[in-house]
């Protein structure tokens, strides 16, 4: 199977569907486009390549499934160099390096928190190819930076934009690309000298080895990232990681460590609205999104305090976090589903399934063919 071919049916799509959206996004583009009878021919032989897809294609693509070329249509080549020409190349990288200032990098870190506002409003896949650049752009100044003055903030913007490339990767099914990003975010953290950061990048890692089936290694490794921040980061950032222990506790059915941890969350968080820290910026934790993470929690557990907690949780949520309320209303659905009520749970699966298409999340869509899957056998 191809890979195109693979892109398009783990989403459940058929290549009529793939040729609806390539012919839309071209439309809003203001680009011209073959008839959609010649759209589905040129699917068809993209998938079982007997065509090759040309550069404006590969755009769309690209943009439609939150995938790179090497994930779409395989890796390519390029030619060698001459041991003279790789040379100068690399003078002249390390040159260029000695641009990157404070100035840039806080321009750089900008960036990031503009596509985070992005991801979480309207989802990853759009932001597949900016966020490569972006993320390169980090990588390749960190790799040609010579001294230890000017590495570690640009090592320090390169772990927030990988951390927030790893999440969005995961949302989009790339999974090896996802676990690639973590790693690459918890090297840059630690030239960083941020334990924080470092903690941060291992408690988003462990939601791949969750998806992976995999949730008793995710908790020992969110305990090593406990471990690392203790004493070393923000009260924000140790809340967030013991609510993410309480998840994959609750996910293994330990009851009485999911409560415990919990608590040590709702103990160690600080108090009032503010839901950000300057020094671990992908972290948005206050009280309302506590509630959200103890209400999924307890829907887990079957416990029937989840759909008043959920609903709470709803009630107090940001109308921008988009996907974080699609994942919401899984929990009501599981929730609903604990407690027998199955119409109330279908009607939360749909609510959250038309959230999930709209940010184009794959891996709430995989939850919710999960959860549907329970709500049919329970019927």
């Amino acid at each position: 199977m191809s890979t195109l071919k693979a892109a398009r049916e783990s989403r459940g799509w058929s290549q009529a569907r793939l040729v609806h959206e390539i012919a839309r996004r071209r439309a809003a583009a203001g680009a011209a486009t073959a008839t959609r009878a010649s759209l589905k021919v040129y699917v068809s032989e993209w998938e079982n390549g007997r065509r090759s897809v040309n550069d404006e294609y590969r755009a769309v693509l690209r943009a439609i499934f939150g995938l790179t070329d090497a994930e779409l249509f395989g890796t390519a080549t390029t030619a060698g160099e001459t041991l003279d020409n790789a040379y100068a190349e690399l003078a002249k990288r390390i040159e260029a390096s000695k641009s990157v200032d404070v100035g840039l990098v806080s321009v750089l870190t900008q960036q990031t928190e503009i596509f985070r506002s992005i991801d979480r409003q309207m989802g990853a896949p759009t932001l597949g190819d900016q966020m490569r650049t972006h993320v390169e752009t980090l990588e390749n100044a960190l790799a040609y930076s010579v001294l230890p003055s000017a590495r570690r903030p640009v090592a320090r913007a390169l772990a927030g934009a990988a951390t927030l490339a790893g999440w969005q990767a995961l949302d989009v099914g790339a999974v090896d690309r996802a676990w690639r990003c973590y790693e690459l975010a918890r090297r840059a953290a630690v030239e960083a000298a941020s334990p924080a950061l470092v903690a941060h990048a291992m408690g988003e890692q462990a939601y791949v080895l969750v998806d992976a089936g995999k949730p008793e290694l995710a908790r020992m490794l969110i305990l090593e990232a406990l471990a690392v921040a203790e004493r070393k980061a923000p009260a924000r950032l140790l809340a967030w990681l013991h609510a993410a222990h309480a998840e994959f506790a609750a996910i293994l059915s330990d009851a009485s460590a999911a409560h415990a941890a919990l608590d040590q969350a709702a103990a160690t968080l600080p108090a009032g609205p503010e839901m950000r820290d300057e020094e671990v910026a992908g972290i948005f934790l206050n009280e309302a999104h506590l509630t959200r993470w103890r209400g999924n929690a307890h829907a887990l557990l079957g416990e029937r305090s989840a759909v008043d907690e959920l609903h709470a949780a709803l009630a107090a949520m940001d109308g921008t976090f988009t996907r974080a309320e699609a994942g919401l209303r899984i929990g009501l659905a599981h929730a609903h589903l604990a407690s027998g009520d199955l119409r109330e749970a279908e009607q939360e699966a749909r609510r959250a399934r038309a959230l999930a298409s709209r940010t184009g999340s794959l891996r709430n869509q995989r939850r919710l063919n999960q959860l549907m899957t329970q709500i049919t056998a329970a019927v």
